[in-house]
C-alpha cells in the first residue's frame, strides 16, 4: 500500500543553513499495516508524512501508493488515495461549515462530483449513523456551524472525515498532542477503532511513548532522517517503554529520559 523507495529531502540546499531532513529512508507497509513512528524533534518524523502526502517534493528516491508512482503529484492530486489528521484540530474542518456541510464535502472523497444537493435526507441518516461512533452527541448537531465545538471535538470530526472513505494511506500527524488528557485519551482509543473498523492502512506519528506502543501493529524510531530501529508485530506485543528508551540511548551514545526523546 505505501512504499517510500530510497527517499531524501533537503532543505535550504547550497546554504549555511543547509539541514538534512530525510536520508536515504525506506519504508514499505502492506495493507493493513498500522506503524506508529517515534523519534526526537528534528528527527523527519513530520518531513516524511508531508513528502507522503506530497506537501514537500522530494529531492530523490520515490513514493509508491497503493502501486502508484506519485512521486511528483502534487498534494491535491494525491489526496484520492491519502488523508490526514493534524496536530492542530483547526486544521483538519472547515469552521464557517456546518457540521454535515464538513461531513458531505469529506465523504465524497474520490468520487465523481456533479450538481446535486450536497447533502440530502439519506446523507443526513449515514452522516448521523457515522457521527454515533465518535460517542459527542455530534450526531443531534448536524446543522451547528464546525466553529462553535470545542477542539477534541473538532479533532474527533476530523478523524472520521479522514477514516469514513478508507483512503489508502492515513496519516496521523501527532493529532492528540493539542488535547487535554481526557480528549486525547479519546481520540486515542477512536483512532484504534476506526483503523481497526475499516482495516486501513495508517502511519502515525507520536510523542507519547506509550501510545506508539498501544496503538499499531508496527513501530519505528527515526533519527537524523533515517529509520534506526523497527519493531515488528511480535515484539511490538511486549515492548516496553523504557527498553525503548535503551535502544535510542545505544543509537545516540547517551542516557536519555522520555522528555528527550519526545519533546
Amino acid at each position: 500500500m505505501l512504499n517510500l523507495d530510497n527517499v531524501s529531502k533537503r532543505f535550504f540546499p547550497g546554504t549555511v543553513n543547509e539541514r538534512v531532513a530525510l536520508d536515504g529512508l525506506t519504508l514499505t507497509m502492506r495493507e493493513g499495516d498500522f506503524v506508529t513512528v517515534i523519534g526526537s524533534n528534528g528527527a523527519g518524523k513530520s518531513t516524511m508524512l508531508n513528502v507522503i502526502s506530497g506537501r514537500y517534493p522530494t529531492d530523490g528516491g520515490r513514493v509508491v501508493i497503493d502501486g502508484r508512482d506519485v512521486t511528483r503529484l502534487p498534494e491535491h492530486k494525491r489526496a484520492t488515495w491519502v488523508a490526514r489528521v493534524f496536530q492542530d484540530p483547526m486544521a483538519g474542518t472547515s469552521p464557517h461549515l456546518t457540521i454535515e456541510e464538513n461531513l458531505a464535502i469529506a465523504f465524497q472523497r474520490g468520487q465523481r462530483r456533479g450538481l446535486g444537493m450536497a447533502v440530502t435526507r439519506a446523507s443526513r441518516e449515514t452522516f448521523r449513523e457515522a457521527l454515533t461512533t465518535l460517542e459527542l452527541g455530534l450526531e443531534d448537531r448536524l446543522q451547528m456551524r464546525v466553529g462553535m465545538l470545542s477542539g477534541g471535538q473538532r479533532q474527533a470530526l476530523s478523524l472520521l472525515m479522514a477514516t469514513y472513505a478508507k483512503p489508502s494511506i492515513l496519516l496521523l500527524d501527532e493529532h492528540t498532542a493539542a488535547l487535554d488528557p481526557s480528549r486525547a485519551e479519546l481520540i486515542t482509543r477512536l483512532t484504534g477503532e476506526a483503523v481497526a473498523r475499516g482495516n486501513l492502512t495508517a502511519l502515525m506519528v507520536t510523542h507519547n511513548m506509550h501510545q506508539a506502543i498501544e496503538l499499531g501493529n508496527r513501530l519505528i524510531m527515526m533519527h537524523e532522517g533515517r529509520i534506526v530501529l523497527e519493531v515488528d508485530e511480535e515484539r511490538k506485543a511486549t515492548i516496553t517503554a523504557d527498553e525503548l528508551l535503551a535502544e535510542f540511548s545505544k543509537i545516540k551514545g547517551a542516557a536519555l529520559s522520555d522528555r528527550t526523546l519526545l519533546d
